[in-house]
């Protein structure tokens, strides 16, 4: 099955942020599945989890 919403360029921000508000995954596969995955930056948990990734490193090189 395609996702066409995930190969929209409208929901790609800048081409490197996906940005889906319709779109209920927190994670996706990049544009190019062989690099690997992204968040979905419109779902609101993705935020959360970026900031705890971001604290951990931070309290880790204290």
């Amino acid at each position: 099955m395609k996702d066409f919403q995930h190969e929209d360029p409208e929901n790609w921000k800048w081409g490197i942020f996906y940005f889906n508000k319709r779109d209920y995954r927190l994670i996706v596969p990049k544009r190019n599945p062989i690099m690997g995955w992204t968040f979905n930056f419109a779902h609101p948990v993705g935020y959360i989890v970026i900031i705890l990734i971001l604290l951990l490193i931070i309290f880790q090189s204290i």
